[in-house]
């Protein structure tokens, strides 16, 4: 049976993307590089954020692509390839990453899926800004600085407590 993937074009996506080594803090440690390496890829590639969190090893964002687009996979590429340009060498690079000519700052894959319906959103979200509590790193998700949970208190569609 071959397994073929469907890319919708105009989808909404939730991802998890991880660093290669998950004993590393390089996102938080980095997070301006993160940043500006996210605001340049959306330059090239636009593409509107809904959620998002980074935490030091891996990070969850959901996206909504552009209505005549479904290419999430070059978006990632570019943003990893900003990020890990600035990052200082010295990581473990297996043969197989070094016959490509790649660096071993992010896992190669990555965990995407599309979100299907208004319930299936909230409940990723929800997730999302409930992450750094489930990691043990605060105690209220308002609390943690790397997430979009700080926009949506702002616009008022949710208050600092929630989670709590």
């Amino acid at each position: 049976m071959h397994y073929r993937r469907h890319f919708v074009q105009g989808g909404c996506y939730f991802f998890t993307v991880n660093l290669a080594d998950r004993d590393k803090s390089l996102l938080t440690d980095n997070i301006q590089l993160l940043r500006s390496s996210y605001r340049k890829m959306i330059v090239t590639r636009p593409v509107k954020t809904i959620a998002a969190e980074v935490l030091p090893d891996h990070m969850h964002v959901i996206w909504q692509l552009p209505e005549d687009d479904s290419d999430f996979a070059q978006r990632w590429r570019q943003l990893k390839v900003n990020f890990s340009q600035y990052i200082e060498k010295g990581e473990s690079i297996s043969q197989s990453r070094m016959k490509k000519g790649e660096r071993g700052v992010w896992q190669r894959r990555y965990w995407e899926h599309l979100i299907r319906g208004e319930d299936d959103l909230q409940k990723h979200v929800a997730y999302i800004h409930n992450n750094p509590v489930k990691h043990g790193y605060v105690s209220s998700p308002a609390d943690w600085p790397y997430s979009s949970i700080h926009k949506y208190i702002k616009l008022g569609w949710v208050n600092e407590n929630w989670g709590c």
